[in-house]
């Protein structure tokens, strides 16, 4: 089942990659909210056949889409994940407060990044909320967006860069996760509950 996290305004701009999970975002938001999208080209191959895909198929469904494009290079001390996005947020930002962006993030996104940032020393949980962006969908795990998207036939494009091994979050997904259900196999659920409680102090005090 997917659950928001939060109350949304009914006029939202949903952050959009082509994935599956910003399209059943996408598709899911559309039924009862007044939305339009937007995209942020990263200059990639991957990035052209989403632009592509995402022209049409908005085009389809009557949703307005706009499109960042990048306008800095990379630090030679940047990833390429940390460059793509810091970017794509400088973008977002740009387009300002008055605007709701919802990002499909979700719990399994949460669960990589807390185990991500432990392995770091930080222990980091997602934030809900980043400035005018925020993440309704962290209390919902992926395989929830992948049966809705299979029930309603929402289309989505891959992006072949998620196999590639040599990005952190790919392997995290890949390979460290399995082990992490093995040593834990509560770990979501955990992670959930915390996301919880800090949701809650959120809503009581108003600081993420």
């Amino acid at each position: 089942m997917i659950r928001l996290l939060g109350k949304l305004p009914r006029r939202v701009t949903v952050a959009v990659s082509g994935g599956v999970d910003s399209m059943v975002l996408l598709d899911f938001l559309s039924r009862n909210h007044d939305i339009r999208a937007v995209f942020f080209n990263h200059g990639t191959d991957n990035s052209s056949r989403a632009q592509e895909f995402l022209t049409s198929e908005l085009n389809i469904r009557g949703i307005p889409l706009m499109t960042g494009y990048l306008k800095s290079e990379r630090r030679t001390d940047q990833s390429p994940e940390e460059f793509w996005r810091e970017e794509r947020y400088r973008y977002l930002d740009s387009l300002g407060s008055a605007e709701t962006i919802v990002t499909a993030h979700t719990l399994d996104d949460a669960v990589e990044t807390w185990i991500w940032s432990s392995l770091h020393g930080t222990s980091r949980l997602l934030p809900y909320r980043r400035n005018h962006v925020v993440r309704p969908l962290l209390l919902t795990q992926k395989q929830c967006l992948l049966d809705w998207a299979h029930r309603k036939g929402v289309k989505w494009v891959e992006d072949t860069s998620n196999q590639d091994m040599r990005y952190t979050r790919n392997y995290i997904r890949r390979e460290l996760m399995p082990h992490a259900l093995r040593v834990n196999p509560g770990i979501h659920t955990m992670i959930r509950r915390r996301l919880e409680e800090r949701f809650e102090n959120l809503d009581k005090s108003g600081v993420d």
